[in-house]
């Protein structure tokens, strides 16, 4: 072999072994889900009892309500109006409404706040004249007139049950306890193959992944909306800061770093609107894995020097890590086809054998992750894994997206806090291409074309050389790239047509 070959066995192993180990990570967290399940519900169950039959509701906790929003025209006033139907002593609740907006947004949000507080409601409108610090600076505005010992938040397109702050504020008695985050539901899950497939993997994070974290004494993180702060918690991790584009993962590990307690309540279910859009998807995936990735270059090196359990680093370093599988999926693409023709490497079975085994664990430990918690989560959950498949497309497919994510914040590229679009969708047959904020088609979908041409010629030569044992991943990147530019394409062309 010559040096370009050794180069390229080198990076194809390396992301192959990559890809295994957090494909691994999906059977620990499993297995950690599986030996806490029943004993932290039984416990979850009596903090709750003792929290009401020991304080009565004058002796509660007061809450604040926060509402971050920016050109929300169709869901604000559905946001407001859920959050003046909690059920909790009026006296101890106060609602502020963050409102960042340059549409008519503001006329919206400030017609349904007059007319809560004409019902009595303690509910501010607090408007920026700008969006510096973006959700974190309207966060970090509102904080500091914040009544509240508790700070409940809410994204715009969630609707809280009534019951709510029922159902988390008790596990406050514990003044250990600094956050509470509860589980997303989904408004509109039947709405298309895309949103049933985002809605299997949002229950695989949260069905499974933050139980998990949880309860086995890992860190874990808010998730930015539909949890609990206490306020002291916020203020002594150092508040809401706006460096990275996950300000809610920041602030979670600063906050465990402190020393504080962050828990889940997976029986306390929000419900919310999943993107509609193939690129809003995308758009959402790309913040969420540039912040992830900023969050660590931020935080590793205080973890790493942490005087924690050596599995709480090495947990952690995967959680903030794990969007790095995006980039190790187009190193294998990309490498597949010169290393078949790196003929040693095939002439003895063991070595496609071995490469087949991390494939498979790669592939199929998230894959497992999500199956699991469809049937943890669902009695129907047989009727659900029939989308698994294009949850497996969705993720190969968006990889070209959040790889490129992952440079611009391993590189420190500035971009600015683009927030996903919410269009009140909840029916099947409620419309979303006469909207605005609709996402337009970018350059990133002509590489996915690319990478899905490339994948589809890996998979025939792979096929016509006989190495089978490789062919079915390809298959699966091949069907992934084309999956999303298609969707892509659709969505983009769909909306400029209106």
């Amino acid at each position: 072999m010559d040096i370009l070959q050794y180069v390229c066995l080198i990076i194809y192993l390396g992301a192959l072994v990559s890809l295994f180990t957090y494909g691994i990570n999906c059977y620990i967290l499993m297995f950690f889900y599986r030996i806490n399940h029943a004993h932290a519900l039984r416990q979850q169950a009596q903090v709750k009892q003792k929290f009401f039959q020991e304080l009565p509701s004058c002796g509660w906790p007061c809450v604040t309500i926060q509402l971050p929003i920016f050109n929300e025209r169709y869901v604000t006033q559905r946001l407001i109006e859920s959050i003046c139907q909690l059920d909790y002593p009026r006296h101890l609740l106060e609602i502020q409404v963050l409102d960042d907006s340059t549409d008519d947004t503001v006329e919206i949000a400030r017609a349904v706040v007059d007319q809560m507080q004409g019902q009595g409601f303690d509910i501010g409108y607090i408007h920026r004249p700008d969006r510096t610090g973006f959700k974190a600076g309207a966060l970090r505005e509102g904080l500091k007139s914040a009544k509240g010992e508790l700070i409940g938040i809410f994204d715009a397109d969630f609707v809280p049950h009534p019951d709510f702050l029922k159902e988390t504020v008790p596990y406050f008695a514990n003044p250990k306890v600094g956050m509470l985050q509860t589980r997303w539901g989904h408004l509109n899950c039947d709405y298309s193959m895309l949103t049933r497939a985002q809605s299997i993997g949002i229950d695989g994070h949260f069905g499974v992944e933050q139980a998990s974290r949880a309860w086995s004494g890992l860190f874990m993180n808010f998730n930015g909306t539909a949890g609990v702060w206490r306020k002291k918690t916020i203020e002594d991790a150092g508040g809401w800061q706006a460096d990275t584009l996950t300000e809610d993962l920041d602030l979670s590990y600063r906050a465990q770093l402190k020393g504080w307690k962050l828990t889940f309540a997976p029986q306390v279910v929000c419900p919310a609107e999943v993107p509609v859009t193939i690129n809003a998807f995308k758009s959402q995936q790309h913040r969420w894995a540039k912040g992830s990735i900023q969050t660590a270059r931020k935080n590793l090196g205080k973890l790493l020097r942490a005087d924690i359990p050596f599995r709480v680093k090495m947990q952690a370093f995967l959680h903030l890590t794990h969007y790095m599988v995006h980039p190790m999926m187009l190193l294998v693409v990309l490498t597949s086809i010169p290393m078949l023709y790196t003929q040693w490497l095939f002439d003895h079975l063991a070595f496609p054998l071995l490469i087949f085994t991390l494939l498979c664990l790669a592939t199929f430990g998230p894959s497992s992750l999500y199956l699991f918690s469809q049937r943890v989560l669902y009695r129907d959950w047989k009727s659900r894994i029939k989308y698994l498949p294009f949850l497996m497309c969705l993720g190969t497919g968006i990889a070209i997206n959040n790889t490129r994510a992952v440079l611009e914040a391993l590189f420190d590229v500035k971009s600015g806090f683009i927030r996903t679009p919410k269009y009140g969708i909840q029916k099947r047959d409620d419309p979303w291409k006469s909207k605005r904020y609709a996402i337009p088609l970018n350059s990133i979908s002509i590489l996915e074309l690319c990478l899905g041409l490339y994948s589809l010629t890996g998979l025939i030569l792979f096929l016509f050389f006989s190495k089978y044992l490789v062919s079915p991943f390809l298959l699966i990147y091949t069907f992934g790239f084309f999956y999303v530019f298609f969707l892509s394409v659709k969505h983009g062309y769909g909306k400029a047509q209106q």
